[in-house]
């Protein structure tokens, strides 16, 4: 009996600097039932030429206008043949062995609709800053904003397909808005397994964007309230809901810099939900002081970080 095909897309535009190792990651794993396919919107910084190279190696690849990453992603989706499904952006990447990994857990997993794992963040030049780590999440989980990282997310196509894909209103927490919806329909699996890194650069839309993910959270509030099988659900659990949606907002403008206004959000998410915001009273305390002129402040807490990695991976 075969293995089953899994399909990753790529969405891409004008990340050059970072591509190929997007594109080799996928391509050098040991598993060869994988469907890759690019998906470039006409990007004009040589990505047309990084994609050109490996063109025997890729299912299909185009480079045209489209209108934004989740018009990208569902063409993608649109040609995928797998069983298995999932989008890679252009700056982030594969650890070895993470699809072998994937097709394992699915194949342990059958109930499951969606896997997730753990997360290496790097910054611009592929030094790790932080370990992202999650927990098993609920539907009230994910509907109180409990986030997990896009890149380390694996999907069953036909529980995809039922769900439907990316809404293209979206374009910074489409893949959360589809998680929301998939949650509905099948159960999520966790593993604390490290399956990917996303990198965290100046052109990466979550510092360059960041105070416009706070308005899609609120957006998404707005969409649950018209959804029969959420709205009540969301009355029960409004506080941790609206204080997710809060610290969510917070997170993103104090990882952008954005101090002031980050604590604002802590503060509208404490006035909700105290609880909520009791697990951040370090990044609190850290866009406190850096508010006030410590300017230094924000260089000793990446090498903490930094060092508090290096010590754990050595372990």
């Amino acid at each position: 009996m075969s293995s089953p095909v899994i399909s990753i897309i790529t969405p891409s535009y004008n990340q050059a600097a970072y591509l190929e190792q997007t594109i080799r990651s996928v391509l050098e794993q040991d598993y060869p039932q994988t469907e890759y396919m690019v998906v470039d919107g006409e990007s004009t910084d040589g990505s047309v030429d990084i994609i050109r190279k490996y063109d025997g190696r890729l299912a299909w690849w185009v480079s045209e206008a489209d209108s934004g990453q989740a018009d990208a992603i569902n063409k993608g989706l649109a040609r995928a043949s797998g069983e298995i499904v999932a989008w890679l952006n252009s700056d982030d990447y594969y650890l070895p062995k993470t699809i072998p990994a994937v097709m394992d857990l699915f194949a342990k997993h059958p109930e499951a609709g969606l896997i997730y794992g753990n997360v290496l963040s790097v910054d611009g030049e592929g030094n790790p800053i932080n370990i992202q780590r999650f927990q098993p999440y609920t539907l009230d989980d994910m509907m109180a904003f409990k986030i997990i990282s896009q890149p380390a997310v694996f999907m069953r196509r036909s529980i995809l397909e039922k769900a439907g894909y990316l809404d293209p209103s979206y374009h910074f927490l489409l893949d959360h808005h589809l998680w929301l919806r998939m949650v509905q329909l099948a159960p999520f699996v966790y593993s604390p397994q490290i399956l990917a890194a996303a990198r965290y650069h100046d052109d990466a839309k979550n510092i360059s964007h960041a105070e416009q993910f706070g308005g899609e959270a609120f957006k998404i509030l707005e969409w649950m309230e018209a959804q029969p099988a959420l709205a009540g659900r969301l009355l029960e659990n409004k506080p941790e809901i609206m204080a997710g949606a809060h610290h969510l907002n917070a997170f993103y403008l104090v990882e952008a810099g954005k101090m002031r206004a980050g604590l604002i959000a802590y503060y509208h998410a404490y006035r909700h939900h105290p609880r909520t915001v009791y697990k951040a009273w370090k990044r609190i305390i850290y866009a406190f002081f850096s508010l006030i002129g410590l300017g230094r402040v924000r260089e000793i807490y990446l090498r903490f970080k930094q060092n508090s990695l290096k010590k754990e991976t050595r372990e």
